[in-house]
Formats: structure tokens, sequence, C-alpha cells
């Protein structure tokens, strides 16, 4: 089954200035727009972050990008970014999750999006939540 053509929420080493958007993402995207992903909570890894379902906690939302791929670059690039996130479905040794997901976008009119989010796979989670260390406001950027 193919999977379809979303955008990709990104919340980390993917964003605008970090390293992997210029590895993978630059030039090749038609729009990249502030969003945030609401339900979820963002943890600290091993120099990249990930993002932990957390439907229905209080102030759960992470901050991130709406990033849409050009038509003509999306089937290589969601194999490339399923590679770098060690996701593989039905894997279950995968660090991330790749799944369909709301996104919101600061103006008022907005509709939320469907968008691809890698989101941590659910062993990850467990063991983030018990001892992992939260981004106070769910922001990468503003970490340190």
């Amino acid at each position: 089954m193919t999977a379809p053509a979303l955008p990709f929420f990104v919340y980390g080493t993917l964003r605008p200035g970090q390293v992997n958007h210029d590895l993978f993402l630059h030039g090749r995207t038609l729009r990249e727009e502030p969003a945030r992903l609401p339900g979820a909570v963002l943890y600290d890894g091993p120099g990249y972050p990930y993002a932990v379902e957390a439907p229905g906690e209080a102030g759960a939302t992470v901050a991130g990008d709406l990033v849409t791929a050009r038509p003509e670059e999306y089937a290589r690039l969601l194999d490339e970014l399923d590679r770098l996130e060690e996701y593989a479905p039905g894997d279950p040794h995968n660090l991330y999750e790749r799944v369909a997901r709301e996104v919101t976008r600061p103006a008022a009119d907005a509709a939320p999006v469907r968008a691809w989010v890698y989101v941590a796979a659910p062993a990850v989670a467990v063991r983030l939540r018990v001892r992992g260390k939260p981004i106070d406001g769910g922001d990468w950027l503003t970490r340190r």
C-alpha cells in the first residue's frame, strides 16, 4: 500500500537552519511554515529530540515546521526520511514511528493540516516518560 503524499511536520534536526534540513530538505520543498503538534511532549535525545504522544495532557504541544515537499521529490524524500529516522513499517526495533497527525499553523483562520510526524516508537516512549528530560516549551530550537 502506498503512503499518502502528506506534508511532514519536523521538530528537530530537520527544521530550517539545522544540519539535516540542509542535507535532506534544502531545495526540495515547496513550502515551509511554522506549525505545532498538539497532544505531544518533546524530550531531549542524544543529539536529536523525540516527540512522545500525550493526547489530552494539558499544555502538551511540540513546536516545529510544516514542510511540503516538491511532488517530484516526494517518494524519494519519504524513503530517505524513513531511513534517517530508522523507521521501517512493523519493525519492533524502530526508534520512531511515522504517523499521520493533525498539526496547527499560527494563523487564526488556518485549518489544521494532516501531516507525517516521526514520533517516538512505543518502547522508546515508555523509557522517555520514565527517565527522559522533557524540553520546556516543546521547542527544540530553544532547549539551551
